[in-house]
């Protein structure tokens, strides 16, 4: 008889992004297995969307990079771990992997890291801040392309597992019932129903590739290429108020306002893919794995992406998308005119294929199933 898995993971907050979604995932997976599933945080917008009667949430202030903090969480999660009797810990971030690792020495708990980003270094002492994330058991990498970054630039451990990030199709789904009609959504948003929208999801920050975008329009623009393309940039500044505010000059300063729109929040994604003609990732650093490429493929709508990064996997060029060069608003405005002159047929037809691409490689099942698989080879 298999032993069961006690899980605890831990991970800085539980807001909205790659790292959290997958960590809120796994999760409510391992509780619907019947084992015991925990979750370490300072809290987060996604832990209303758990259900806390089957994952047991902890709060304390595991984000800090204070090294007392990181000192006094040691005692903490060793609490947590005698008590509940955890077997397996898996750390989503460096801070809290160093409180996490003296923890797994001192009890001899199985550790997994999961590496969720490049985590960019420029001495060896933040390189060794960062190897944290390789000192466990095994890690896990969320694409190719960290996978690679590991192994071009650590001394990466004996087992490194590759499991690409997954999404939920049955939410991402064109057919899903609690979809907005496309034209109310536009209606509420102040865009034509006859334009071709573009939009562009992530959070406002300026690798994400925003301030790129609206110099490409205005690009278009100047070209008179702009007249029947409208934008919606969707994504909610998370305190960057001074650069939602430059990029809301640069609109009005360029008198833009009749072709892009800043939008902080929409309540239910997949409405706002289904308004779009056209969705863009064009970030100007590279995607540890890009969920708005894998979203959008699900959602079967034609996707735009920087040539860098997760996209390039996730993406298959013009087959279920498009890459641009990076950083190249000529090349991303080429692209964009290209595209909008599509034939309807040949969109439709790419985003069937678009959809079945993340069906067969990027399912949240699957990234669960083969987690859980190295969970049990542990125990």
């Amino acid at each position: 008889m298999d032993k069961k898995i006690r899980l605890l993971q831990v991970i800085p907050r539980l807001d909205v992004g790659g790292a959290e979604t997958g960590c809120k995932d796994i999760g409510q997976f391992i509780a619907n297995q019947n084992y015991f599933s925990a979750i370490l945080c300072s809290g987060g917008e996604q832990i209303k969307n758990i259900d806390r009667t089957k994952v047991k949430i902890f709060k304390f202030s595991v984000q800090s990079k204070n090294p007392l903090v990181i000192f006094f969480n040691i005692f903490v999660i060793l609490f947590i771990v005698l008590f509940y009797k955890i077997n397996i810990i898996h750390v989503r971030s460096r801070a809290p992997a160093w409180s996490c690792y003296f923890v797994s020495k001192l009890l001899g708990v199985s550790l997994i890291s999961t590496f969720h980003g490049t985590y960019n270094f420029n001495n060896s002492l933040k390189k060794f801040y960062n190897s944290v994330m390789l000192r466990g058991n095994l890690v896990i990498a969320g694409s190719r392309f960290i996978f690679d970054h590991i192994r071009n630039n650590y001394n990466y451990p004996k087992e490194i597992f590759l499991i690409p990030r997954g999404i939920d199709i049955n939410y991402f789904n064109p057919k899903n019932s609690n979809i907005e009609d496309l034209n109310n959504v536009r209606t509420r948003w102040g865009i034509s129903s006859n334009n071709f929208l573009i939009l562009l999801p992530g959070r406002l920050t300026f690798w994400k590739g925003q301030f790129l975008f609206l110099n490409t329009l205005l690009f278009l623009k100047q070209e008179n290429l702009l007249n029947n393309i409208s934008a919606i940039i969707l994504g909610d500044d998370q305190g960057r108020t001074e650069y939602r505010e430059y990029l809301l000059d640069f609109i009005r300063e360029h008198r833009l306002e009749d072709n892009v729109k800043i939008i902080s929040h929409e309540t239910f994604m997949p409405s706002a893919y289904n308004a779009c003609n056209l969705v863009l990732s064009a970030s100007i650093e590279p995607e540890a794995f890009g969920r708005v490429a894998v979203e959008a493929q699900a959602m079967e709508k034609p996707i735009l992406a920087s040539n860098i990064g997760g996209s390039n996997e996730t993406i298959i060029d013009g087959k279920t998308g498009w890459l641009f060069k990076s950083d190249d608003e000529k090349d991303l405005a080429k692209m964009i005119i290209e595209i909008s002159k599509k034939d309807k047929s040949f969109l439709k037809d790419l985003g069937a294929k678009g959809r079945a691409n993340v069906i067969n490689n990027y399912t949240v099942d699957q990234m669960c199933s083969k987690t859980l698989e190295i969970y049990k080879s542990l125990v």
